[in-house]
């Protein structure tokens, strides 16, 4: 298991706890401008699959990463599960965003589009784009973009479900 930028472990991080305490008196864009700033642990599977948040807006949020050899499927090409980390965590995020306080989302579903094999090495952009979210479901869209070439080489939909937090005892 990877350390956190403190030394700790996903598992064992104070900060992961008291996130999850804290994100009760938060809007889903307070608490995703906290995990920009840093003041909140981010996800782990961030670090396992290169990539990092880069902007949050309200009803947008973007990613950068680069994949890795070790990303690739057995024919040399970057595996589309790589393609979908990104695509669903910038379009869940973008959901996040619109997310009132007192509730959290998960994905439901979702769906990708490879346009174009990603190179290894090659830094993109992944962003996602809040098209509805309400009481129990949120809809947002996303693309992967060449950082430097700007080339579209994938595209997504997802549906995520919006459910109240659940209050401790």
């Amino acid at each position: 298991m990877s350390a956190t930028k403190d030394g700790g472990t996903p598992s064992n991080d104070t900060r992961a706890s008291a996130g999850d305490a804290k994100r009760l008196n938060h809007t889903g864009l307070e608490a995703m401008r906290h995990m920009l700033s840093d003041e909140s642990l981010g996800p782990p599977i961030a670090q396992v699959m290169n990539y990092r948040i880069a902007s949050v807006e309200d009803g947008e949020v973007s990613f950068t990463g680069t994949p890795q050899p070790q990303f690739c499927n057995p024919m040399g090409a970057v595996h589309g599960g790589w393609y979908g980390v990104l695509l669903d965590s910038c379009m869940a995020c973008a959901v996040a965003t619109r997310v009132p306080e007192g509730s959290t989302y998960t994905t439901l579903e979702y769906k990708v589009n490879i346009i174009r094999p990603i190179p290894v090495g090659m830094e993109i952009e992944a962003r996602g784009f809040a098209q509805h979210v309400g009481r129990s479901t949120g809809i947002a869209n996303g693309e992967i973009r060449g950082a430097q070439d700007g080339k579209l080489y994938a595209t997504g939909s997802t549906t995520c479900i919006v459910m109240p937090l659940p209050m401790e005892t």
